[in-house]
């Protein structure tokens, strides 16, 4: 299967942490992408992945997308850390055990976002601006001949510019950046 939107049936199938974290924080999306590849392989594998990948560089649309939301975000003032957005973070809803399972130390930042918790088969990261607190949750579904790999959003409002925001990134995100950047991670992952 080639990058495509899914039910959220499908998603929420799945036993993962992030069902009960992210419990209350609407579901937005979710996408997923079947990878070939020989048993065993974790979400680590997939990190390494992701960090070589150089998604915001899947193709020129999605490396400019990134830039003029950056840019952007530069002039209004969107991605500055504000006093007291740390309190927000859900790193306060892990558990001890969560914090002692997770692969990656929880609250390791990861470009914009910051780890929340990693497990062999489930990373979820979250990302909070002026704009939206936004949740990344990949899974890693071993099937044979190889693996599922889901990448749900969440997103929690933030005040009004959030459904606004959503709405205009939307066709953007949907049609141009998650195909592009699930190929990417596709390509790389063989």
């Amino acid at each position: 299967m080639g990058a495509a939107r899914i039910a959220p049936t499908e998603y929420r199938a799945l036993d993962l942490r992030a069902h009960a974290l992210l419990a209350d924080v609407p579901l937005h999306d979710v996408w997923a992408i079947d990878l070939a590849g020989p048993p065993g392989r974790t979400m680590l594998d997939l990190k390494r992945i992701l960090e070589g990948a150089r998604l915001g560089e899947a193709n020129a649309a999605v490396k400019a997308l990134f830039a003029f939301r950056w840019w952007l975000g530069r002039v209004l003032g969107w991605d500055r850390e504000r006093p007291g957005d740390g309190g927000d973070s859900f790193l306060h809803r892990l558990t001890a055990e969560d914090r002692e399972r997770s692969l990656v130390p929880p609250g390791t930042r990861e470009g914009p976002f910051r780890v929340l918790y990693v497990s062999p088969r489930e990373a979820i990261s979250e990302i909070r601006n002026a704009t939206v607190h936004g949740f990344s949750v990949f899974a890693l579904d071993e099937r044979p001949p190889g693996y599922r790999l889901y990448w749900a959003i969440h997103v929690r409002p933030v005040g009004a510019i959030t459904r606004a925001y959503m709405l205009l990134i939307d066709p953007f995100r949907r049609f141009i950046v998650y195909p592009a950047v699930l190929r990417r991670i596709q390509e790389a992952w063989r």
